[in-house]
């Protein structure tokens, strides 16, 4: 495997700009020229860095530099400085050697919002070992799966996650260690280890070797709509630094001063995007909301009013749902910068939210193996539906099948150079799957698995999953495109598009539709989306089936399982 650029840097430990002491630099973008900011570009590493230590340690030196805003699940709220997370992760760390956990051991690592989520990735980090963030969505099974595939020698979880580990504990046969964040006063569960109470009286400092850049950090699993989840492995320096430089820097658009809510579960890489390595790599606080049931989009825009947050990042799905309440009825006094990242964001939707907030959804594109690839960038023209222009310090082309960059309005893979310089940001490897490493590089490129085309004026359109694009009496439809057309007629609140077996055709375009309040299913509603579809994109993409649903399949980081669909599809055809 190629380094992941590391070597050939300076030594230079910063990588955390300066706090501005200019009033009006929060309306200033941190990227004020995007050419500018690709020609002088460079990364800077230090051979031996470690986020837990040099960018949290060196924000710590404030002792009254706020990291986090928490809000808890009966309205408590919390702050906490970045000298709590410096002294509480060397607390976990010096804990989590004392039960036995070394460097490059793998750790399960499944908690909701909660504080002790932080100190305990820190103390991993500061310790070497190899952190496994896992949502709590996970069943008995997920964690036997992801346990015996990655040969964890522990999890750290609350009580909840400890009753699922019970089920299935007795194959886990690496798994030595259980440690549960409880309330305190709470009994630990039987065969755990409470996380308090070796805590608590553990040393504030840590004392250790420290890690090389180079070293691994974080193993995220993938949620891919196609197959077993992946290990996606990343180093030490590459994904925070890359996260740090231009996630955080140039699309979250991030300042010392600035306090960021992004929605993402924890258990997902997008919060190590922006509620982990994105916002403490710039000095940003965090605001935290430790919400655990279904997503209220109501409450959701009366905590944007309540409290100062200035960035706000979520996913399409919370974008659609919060536009159907009425947004003119809230201030946002505060709100100043908005990001939307996990799949397209329909045109319809940004031009909503910019008719009530007066801020345009800045969307992006990235993966668990990436930072942010692509942007939509502060001081760049948005195109509503576009994922934007590439990232600095990335190239990222659209490619053809032999490797060859294709030219404007080309369909083709979207994949990132990684020779003769691979950028820091992207993961090491496919870990123990050299089968989906081959699959993944070709020449010169890294395959993102998605196809794009790119305009003349370099931005880039999002087609689809390559396994999901569909190709119906010659013409190639990507699925996005149908959706986002759907989901412009008041009636549609969500759909999925894929394709569906026929005899004439090969395959027609099939969509599956969740209805808004007050809408009913009916032929007539079907004539009139196909004909609303026919309306705003090319007439030959129009969904010639509609079925009406009142939930779709997804992953459990909440993207369409459309791979399930089509499957669905196929028996039902096939009976038939």
């Amino acid at each position: 495997m190629p380094a992941d650029g590391a070597g050939d840097q300076t030594n230079d430990r910063a990588t955390t700009p300066n706090v501005q002491d200019n009033p009006d630099a929060r309306n200033t973008p941190n990227m004020t020229s995007y050419q500018q900011a690709r020609r002088e570009f460079s990364w800077d590493v230090a051979d031996d860095y470690n986020f837990a230590l040099d960018t949290i340690g060196a924000w710590a030196e404030d002792p009254d530099k706020l990291a986090m805003l928490w809000v808890g699940q009966d309205g408590r709220e919390e702050r906490y400085t970045f000298v709590h997370f410096d002294e509480q992760s060397s607390r976990a760390a010096n804990a989590f050697e004392k039960l036995g956990i070394q460097k490059g051991d793998r750790v399960l690592v499944m908690l909701p919002r909660i504080p002790e989520w932080w100190e305990t990735n820190l103390g991993l980090m500061k310790l070497g070992a190899i952190s496994i963030p896992c949502t709590t969505l996970l069943t008995p099974k997920d964690i036997q799966y992801r346990a015996d595939l990655a040969e964890a020698v522990a999890l750290v979880t609350d009580a909840s996650g400890a009753e699922k580990l019970a089920q299935v504990r007795d194959q886990c046969p690496t798994l030595r260690v259980a440690v549960v964040v409880d309330e305190p006063g709470a009994n630990c569960p039987e065969g755990c280890v409470g996380y308090h109470p070796i805590t608590d009286v553990a040393s504030p400092t840590w004392y250790g070797r420290r890690t090389v850049s180079s070293d691994p950090s974080l193993i995220y699993f993938t949620s891919g709509t196609v197959g077993y989840p992946k290990m996606v492995l990343h180093t030490h320096a590459s994904y925070p630094i890359g996260h740090t430089r231009v996630t955080g820097r140039y699309w979250l658009d991030l300042k010392p001063d600035d306090l960021i809510w992004n929605l993402s579960e924890m258990g997902w890489a997008k919060a190590a995007w922006s509620n982990f390595f994105g916002p403490w790599g710039n000095g940003a606080a965090l605001f935290i909301q430790d919400a655990r049931g279904k997503f209220n989009a109501k409450e959701t825009l009366d905590m944007l009013a309540k409290y100062p947050i200035t960035v706000f990042c979520a996913p399409p799905t919370a974008y659609r749902l919060l536009v159907q309440e009425d947004l003119k009825a809230t201030t946002f006094a505060a709100l100043r910068h908005c990001v939307g990242a996990g799949e397209p964001l329909n045109p319809e939707v940004i031009d909503a939210w910019h008719e009530a907030t007066g801020i345009t959804i800045r969307d992006g594109y990235g993966q668990t193996e990436t930072v942010l690839l692509c942007g939509n960038f502060p001081g760049e023209e948005v195109r509503p539906g576009s994922m934007g222009k590439p990232s600095p310090g990335f190239d990222v082309a659209v490619i053809d099948h032999e490797g060859l960059e294709l030219g404007p309005n080309q369909e083709g893979d979207i994949a990132v150079r990684v020779k003769p310089v691979r950028p820091l940001g992207l993961f090491r490897e496919y870990w123990r799957n050299p089968e989906a490493m081959e699959k993944s590089f070709k020449g010169d490129w890294y395959l993102t698995g998605d196809r794009a085309y790119r305009d003349a004026d370099g931005y880039f359109w999002f087609v689809g999953r390559a396994d999901d694009v569909i190709i119906s009496a010659g013409y190639r439809i990507g699925p996005f495109e149908v959706e986002s057309a759907l989901v412009e007629h008041p009636a549609v609140i969500e759909s999925a598009v894929i394709a569906s077996p026929d005899a004439v055709r090969g395959e027609i375009v099939k969509a599956f539709v969740i209805l808004a309040p007050g809408y009913t299913a009916s032929e007539a509603l079907v004539v009139e989306l196909q004909e609303h579809v026919k309306s705003v994109t090319a007439p030959y993409k129009y969904p010639r089936e509609i079925e009406f649903v009142t939930e779709l399949p997804k992953t459990i980081s909440g993207k369409i399982r459309r791979v399930e669909l089509r499957e669905r599809e196929r028996q039902h055809k096939a009976g038939n």
